[in-house]
């Protein structure tokens, strides 16, 4: 039986732990963090996405905690409204449509829930070294002792440890899209109710949304800029960069920055891409974000990390223990849709993808292929 070992507890590793049991493999998840994380934004599934979910018996519980926006206004620097809709919301499309924006931590905890049994979670720990030969890879972790796996598979995000070990600095991979994005919690102070707000501020502004019954918000704050550096992992000069950085806004955005320094669950980083020339090394390859990422402004993150995991685990199930074989059907079946999902969040710079450009993208692999 082959042993799987899957960096990353957001959608894509739990999503692939699903697959890989249902085809008689063994995965083992690791995280960083110490539980499933909370928090962050409302995400879609969409087209064969959705297709993936029904086949993971999720599809009903995911409409059940889908959001419910009436529709989103549009602000000027000063507040005033400038445009105003009920028919789509610029975070899940037309609200008579098919696809389903959910809040991020209720699909992860969907997925949680279907693999806990079946899978051996690892939380508050990372890989710290990768070393593979003929027969498998050592992987050292952080904290707990040495294991040798079949196969080591990085659904770690943009800023993947496995990629970082296996292919080389994320310099060499990351495509800058000119942009920088905080999302976090606050308390409904704006009052809305089932309705979304977008300000636009010169080359910054953000959306504000209301979830968990209108009690609580969750507010999308960026600004254009090249690239930045900084530590990933100290929140507070992140959200030091984004009170610079927003600091002459108006309207409510100043409170929407106090109540920043109060959130559990900040969150910032580029909007960026990730481009490989090749997914795999030897008995290592990527899923999601990690190979593959398109950013948000794609609107398709999470619908990529479903179908990959989904594909992924279908070819290694038919390669019959080749990974070979099966990371390059892999690859070769997710490539054109990944590229093609990646192109939407160029498509429009400062603004979404047309319609009929996601329509197109959400369905352009076929699951059986």
């Amino acid at each position: 039986m082959t042993t799987v070992l899957i960096s990353g507890a957001s959608v894509a590793g739990p999503a692939l732990a699903y697959w890989l049991h249902r085809h008689g493999l063994t995965p083992t998840v690791v995280e960083r963090a110490p539980a499933p994380r909370p928090g962050g934004q409302a995400i879609d599934v969409r087209g064969v996405a959705l297709d993936v979910a029904e086949r993971m018996d999720m599809l009903e519980p995911l409409r059940r905690v889908r959001t419910r926006m009436r529709g989103m206004s549009v602000l000027d620097g000063d507040g005033a409204e400038i445009m105003r809709t009920t028919e789509h919301t610029y975070s899940s499309g037309p609200l008579d449509g098919d696809d389903i924006e959910v809040l991020r931590e209720d699909l992860t905890g969907l997925l949680y829930e279907r693999t806990a049994a079946s899978t051996e979670y690892l939380f508050g720990d990372s890989i710290a070294a990768l070393e593979q030969d003929e027969h498998g890879v050592r992987v050292e972790f952080e904290r707990a002792a040495p294991r040798t796996f079949d196969l080591v598979i990085g659904a770690d995000g943009l800023h993947s440890t496995v990629r970082r070990l296996a292919f080389g600095p994320e310099a060499g991979f990351t495509r800058h899209l000119g942009m920088y994005v905080a999302v976090f919690t606050a308390e409904n102070l704006l009052d809305l109710a089932d309705w979304q707000v977008w300000i636009r501020d010169g080359d910054a502004g953000g959306g504000i949304y209301p979830a968990r019954g209108n009690t609580e918000l969750r507010v999308n704050l960026g600004f254009a800029s090249e690239p930045l550096a900084f530590d990933h992992r100290d929140l507070d000069a992140q959200r030091r960069i984004l009170a610079e950085r927003l600091g002459g806004m108006r309207w409510e955005i100043p409170r929407l920055l106090s109540a920043m320094w109060k959130a559990p669950d900040f969150y910032f980083d580029a909007m960026a891409q990730i481009h490989l020339p090749s997914w795999s090394r030897g008995r290592i390859t990527l899923a999601g974000d990690a190979g593959y990422c398109a950013s948000p402004l794609s609107g398709q993150g999470t619908s990529l990390a479903l179908v990959g995991a989904y594909v992924l685990a279908a070819e290694l199930a038919a390669a019959d223990g080749d990974h070979r074989r099966a990371f390059a059907r892999y690859e070769r079946r997710m490539r054109p849709f990944a590229e093609r999902n990646q192109a939407l969040a160029t498509e429009n710079p400062g603004g979404p993808a047309s319609q009929e450009s996601v329509d197109l993208a959400k369905n352009a692999i076929a699951l059986d292929g």
